[in-house]
Order: structure tokens, then C-alpha cells, then sequence
């Protein structure tokens, strides 16, 4: 039987409500701190943050259109070595599902923390959040609490979600320890769920009245609208990008942007290896080999390895890509990123039957041998 618990609302304020609940948390004798995103001085720039004093909970900010990073690089650093204590994590579902796939790779653990996910409402690029936080003046508290009982925000005309979220169809957060169901709730109040063990340990400790199992009707009318939309919109997206790429001269075309800044493999959360070998003297070519190139060719266009980079990220984690987007909202040349890698992703992950961040015990495909497996192509 599920453990559903009511979260209390008080003028029906959900950002309010989530923040006391992250209060109690930190209350418990085990837990040391909170990790969330965090609204910093003056007010309109939010960064994932460590709070430690109950006092300071209210400068989280759990339900926004900003997401500068995906936490889950953040919270493997904070997890590397065992602390003592455990560590209440509020994350978006695609940053859960990514700090499992990096749990997985021994990038962090997941022992001492908590996760808590949200059901996402999605966000802005970065660029659009700066924008879109100088036209808004009015109380953010406000704003998404239609957002929550809809699952969209309203943005003024000219502003959009990313198409990373306008294409996500995994925005609840399914493999949380604890979810805060937001999306359709009532007046009266939020219903939390328990997903794991933890998650039901810890959350029966807060006394929290319990609510009957079909609570999360109207939520589920809300998720299955918005899931319905954004699969279409997330089909359409790969049938443009199929086309967009289905020869090496379109592929070429496609990245003829890129400056190889490498931003796309900084702020992917399974782009992990300390050191990448385009970072190494593999790729940190001879003066004359350069040369030798252009005589061959007659003219070449720098920087040389750009299809190379892409490729061989695309070989090295679309089976863990969690579609968060990051890559895109890292790139200075606007160039289609996360369109490219959730595409070829969806292929890589259907072929072998893997879900990145669904579980923690499912071993990644490439980490694993299996003796009778793609015989279409393997013959």
C-alpha cells in the first residue's frame, strides 16, 4: 500500500508548504543539511545551494522557471565520501534520474542522501530567465501556484519553456525517495508520496496527516494532458531532427556553429571522466600536422575535431542521456545540442531496454556483458 501524507497549505501556498517540509527534514537528528536551489542576493538569480540552518529555508526556492545546471555534478561532489549524516536533496526529476545514472558510475553515492523530487512545471534558458526576471516584478510565491495545479507556467508573450522540457515526458519524479506531488493540488493541501523504503521511514517520522490512495486523482488528469502534449511535441522534434542530420554533409551543416568550447560536455551531468581525452595531447595536434591537412585538402576548417567531439559523446552516453538539456543551454551559438542527443538517445536507450535513472540497481548497457543480445544486427 502507498504512503501518501498531506503536506498543509496556508493560504494556499505551495512553495510555503515545500519549504516546511524541507524545514522538518533538517529538524531530524540525522540530517546535517538541504540541498536546493536557492534564490541568492538581490533576489533574482537561483543557484542549487547547501543550507544548513533552518533559518535559511526560506531562501529556497522550490517551484521556479530557473535552472542554471543540472545539480546532480554538484551533489556527487558533495557525496563522494561518506559524511555521518544524511543529506535531503530537492531535485527535479531529470536531475534525480541523473544523479542515480552518476550514483550508478561511482560518481557520487546515494546512501546518506534523501532525494526529494517535484513534479516539474519546466524551465527557461538561462538567457530567458534574465529576461524573463526583469519583466516580472510581482511576488514569485504567486505565480506558481496556477503553475502547480496546471503543470505549466505563464510566460509573457516571446518567452518559452526549452524545447528540452516542452519535449520531456518524464517530468514526475517516479524514482524520488520522497515526491511532492504539486501538479492538480487542492486548497487544502499537497500530497507527498513515499517511493522508496527511505523515503517511507523518513516521511512517516514528520506526522504528517494520511491521505487516501485516490488523493492523486486530478493529478494524474494533469500529468496525462501534459504528458499527451509533450510526446507529440517530443515526436515532432525527432522526426525534424532525423532529417536534419540523415547524411554526414547534414551532420556537418548541423554543428558548423560549434568553436569545440566543449561547454555541452561541462554541463552534462554523465559527460563525468575527470579528464577528457580532447583535453589530452591525443587531440593537441602538431603544427605541421595541421599543415599537412590543408595541403591535402586544399583548405580545412578549424577547430579540426568537431564531428569527432560530438560523435564520440554521442557513443559515450546517449545510453545514460537523461534529456535534461543542459547541453544546449551551455552552448554560446545556440546550436541544437539536446535536439541531436535525446534523438539518437531515444534509439540507443530502446535498443537495449534501458531507462537511465529508473533504478539504481539496473546496471548501465555498456558496463555489462550479456552473451545473446541485438542479434539483428550482430547476426
Amino acid at each position: 500500500m502507498e504512503m501518501i501524507r498531506k503536506l498543509p497549505l496556508e493560504q494556499g501556498n505551495e512553495v510555503a508548504a515545500v519549504r516546511r517540509l524541507l524545514r522538518s527534514l533538517l529538524s531530524l537528528e540525522e540530517v546535517d543539511a538541504v540541498f536546493a536551489p536557492l534564490r541568492t542576493a538581490p533576489g533574482r538569480t537561483i543557484f542549487p545551494g547547501l543550507v544548513s540552518d533552518a533559518e535559511r529555508i526560506d531562501a529556497v526556492d522550490p517551484v521556479s522557471a530557473s535552472f542554471p545546471l543540472n545539480a546532480a555534478q554538484l551533489l556527487g561532489k558533495l557525496t563522494r565520501k561518506p559524511t555521518g549524516a544524511f543529506l535531503v536533496a530537492y531535485l527535479r526529476p531529470c536531475e534525480i534520474r541523473a544523479a542515480i545514472e552518476r550514483a550508478k558510475l561511482h560518481q557520487g553515492s546515494l546512501d546518506e542522501v534523501i532525494l526529494i523530487g517535484m513534479d516539474c512545471c519546466g524551465a527557461l534558458s538561462n538567457r530567458d530567465v534574465r529576461t524573463f526576471s526583469y519583466l516580472v516584478s510581482e511576488d514569485p510565491d504567486a505565480m506558481v501556484r496556477e503553475a502547480v495545479r496546471t503543470g505549466e507556467f505563464r510566460f509573457p508573450e516571446g518567452l518559452s519553456l526549452t524545447a528540452a522540457c516542452r519535449s520531456c515526458t518524464a517530468f514526475t519524479p517516479d524514482a524520488a525517495d520522497i515526491s511532492v506531488c504539486l501538479f492538480g493540488s487542492k486548497e487544502d493541501g499537497v500530497p507527498v508520496r513515499a517511493g522508496t523504503e527511505k523515503g517511507r521511514k523518513f516521511l512517516e517520522r514528520l506526522r504528517l496527516e494520511v491521505m487516501a490512495d485516490d488523493a492523486l486523482g486530478e493529478r494524474e488528469a494533469v500529468v496525462s494532458r501534459l504528458r499527451e502534449r509533450r510526446a507529440a511535441f517530443r515526436e515532432a522534434m525527432f522526426e525534424t531532427t532525423r532529417a536534419a542530420v540523415d547524411s554526414p554533409g547534414k551532420l556537418a551543416t548541423y554543428f558548423a556553429d560549434c568553436v569545440l568550447c566543449t561547454n555541452c560536455r561541462v554541463a552534462c551531468p554523465i559527460c563525468y571522466c575527470r579528464e577528457c581525452v580532447f583535453l589530452t595531447d591525443v587531440f593537441d595536434h602538431e603544427p605541421l600536422q595541421y599543415r599537412t591537412w590543408s595541403r591535402k585538402h586544399g583548405a580545412v576548417r578549424l577547430p579540426r575535431d568537431v564531428m569527432f567531439f560530438h560523435l564520440t559523446r554521442l557513443v559515450h552516453m546517449s545510453t545514460g542521456c537523461v534529456g535534461c538539456g543542459q547541453c544546449s543551454n551551455a552552448c554560446p551559438n545556440d546550436i541544437g545540442v539536446m535536439e541531436l542527443f535525446t534523438t539518437i538517445a531515444s534509439g540507443t536507450q530502446q535498443a537495449f531496454g534501458y531507462v537511465p535513472g529508473r533504478r539504481l540497481d539496473e546496471p548501465p548497457p555498456m558496463t555489462v556483458f550479456e552473451a545473446d543480445e541485438l542479434a539483428e544486427v550482430v547476426g
